[in-house]
């Protein structure tokens, strides 16, 4: 029995011995395990994207100093160009602040058994310094910080293209604004970021004026419907146009920048049309029924004259609108043919010395007859030499100055006229010397009908003395019948 007890005690005491070591030995293991990492990382740590498993703290900055060494920058320029920055060209070191300390020791090295296999990440800003001149310099030396290199911006703008004006849009160039790009890239580096677009940046010199530009659509607008007006005044045989390239030597800006039409230029041309075209009260070249050609003094009635003043407004009315049309300028006299020859193929012609007068319809002879002017002996003389107009159809006509009743009156030149007259049975030859009208052109009465219903207010009548003298005596008496 002693024997068994014996050995009960003996097996209890060796395994309490092999409890015992087996504790000191974890507890060797603990405090030897503990004690490692009190200055090297858990495994599984990752410190700013660094593995930093069974490091100490002085590894793990070395680390960190290589991967800021490593850093790099690029630089994404307009026009898929780019240029690189190292951090050793710019002198990048890295400053100890003591956040890998810290983070050993907050760590716990005695927790090892419950946490050294778990992962553990962290992410600080790990501070650095670089030469910021160094920075500036190299930026300074790439081609898209030079000027010589760079293209600059240019302003949308309006041209002629000779048809219409248009717009050329603007163009952005690649003019870096150099102090702003650099501090966006010194700005950069002290995130440690590893990109900088100068383009998303907006670190580009930009135009002033778009394509898109209200004023400058404006301005295109006004200029072409103002150029692409063009007006014609048809005077037959020649016309005066106002075109695309004289309305341009007109345009004029006011303050505001709107475009308009300088009024003086225009009424300068409109003077300069009426000078070459009006030929009322004019002297004028005749062709006569006789068969030569006389010059028409100066002095009656008939012809065109342009107002120039509402002729002028019409036109810039007419511009302003864009119209492209033929149109007539405002008289203040018509005549009834607007070409050179403005006497037209419908006339009255009487030639005093020939004691004659012809009219013409559309250039057909209706009349040919003998007539009575005004009595040279006692000063009535019919004034000749010009053309005068028809001022007036009448039938059945008193006159009030004398006791005297026709049939047709068309007065001419105040109180003289066309008319029958029923109180004569002879005309032509020489009565017209001493036994004449008081100015007027004394007529058969069916060649009067026939004037009288071939012609209209308005059409010119031709009085000549003779081929010769186309003015001939003067009254000294006021005219009438």
């Amino acid at each position: 029995m002693k024997k068994k007890k014996s050995t009960a005690k003996s097996v209890k005491r060796a395994v309490l011995t092999a409890v015992g070591g087996i504790c000191l030995a974890s507890a060797g293991i603990y405090l030897g395990v503990g004690y490692y990492y009190s200055s090297h990382f858990f495994p599984q740590t990752v410190i700013n994207g660094l593995n930093c498993a069974g490091l100490t703290v002085e590894q793990v900055k070395t680390k960190i100093q290589n991967r800021i060494l490593e850093y790099s920058l690029t630089l994404k320029e307009r026009g898929g160009t780019y240029d690189v920055l190292t951090g050793d060209q710019i002198g990048l070191t890295y400053v100890d602040d003591q956040m890998v300390e810290q983070l050993l020791e907050d760590q716990n090295a005695w927790s090892w058994p419950m946490t050294m296999m778990k992962k553990k990440t962290y992410q600080f800003q790990a501070n650095s310094i670089y030469d910021k001149e160094k920075l500036f310099n190299l930026l300074s030396a790439l081609t898209c910080f030079k000027e010589e290199y760079s293209q600059a911006p240019t302003d949308a703008y309006i041209t002629d293209n000779g048809i219409s004006y248009e717009i050329i849009p603007e163009t952005m160039g690649n003019t870096l604004d150099g102090e702003a790009a650099k501090q966006v890239v010194a700005d950069a580096v002290d995130r440690g970021e590893t990109e900088v677009d100068f383009e998303k940046e907006d670190l580009y010199i930009k135009p002033q004026i778009y394509r898109d530009d209200e004023a400058l659509n404006r301005e295109a607008e006004q200029l072409n419907q103002l150029t692409n007006a063009r007006i014609t005044y048809d005077f037959v045989d020649r016309s005066y146009t106002v075109d695309r390239a004289l309305i341009q030597s007109w345009l004029i800006q006011d303050e505001e920048g709107n475009y308009g039409i300088d009024e003086a230029s225009a009424a300068a041309w409109v003077r300069q049309m009426a000078y070459e075209t009006d030929t009322f009260g004019l002297a004028h070249s005749f062709k006569t029924s006789l068969g030569p050609t006389i010059q028409l003094k100066a002095g009656g009635d008939y012809g065109w004259c342009i107002n120039k003043s509402r002729t002028t407004e019409s036109l810039i009315e007419a511009i302003k609108a864009g119209a492209v049309e033929n149109r007539e300028p405002v008289y203040l006299y018509s005549g009834k043919d607007r070409s050179s020859n403005d006497i037209g193929n419908t006339y009255v012609e009487v030639c005093i010395s020939e004691q004659t007068m012809w009219c013409y319809k559309d250039g057909v002879l209706v009349s040919k007859t003998p007539v009575v002017t005004g009595s040279h002996a006692t000063g009535y003389d019919t004034p000749a030499g010009s053309v005068w107009a028809v001022d007036a159809k009448k039938r059945d006509y008193d006159f009030t100055l004398y006791d005297a009743h026709v049939m047709f009156w068309m007065p001419f030149n105040e109180n003289v006229g066309i008319h029958d007259s029923s109180w004569r049975t002879e005309y032509g030859g020489e009565i017209y010397l001493d036994n004449g009208s008081h100015g007027c052109v004394n007529t058969p009465y069916a060649e009067a009908e026939k004037i009288y219903n071939s012609i209209e207010i308005g059409d010119p009548v031709i009085v000549y003395y003779s081929l010769d003298d186309v003015v001939g005596p003067e009254p000294t008496q006021e005219n009438g019948i």
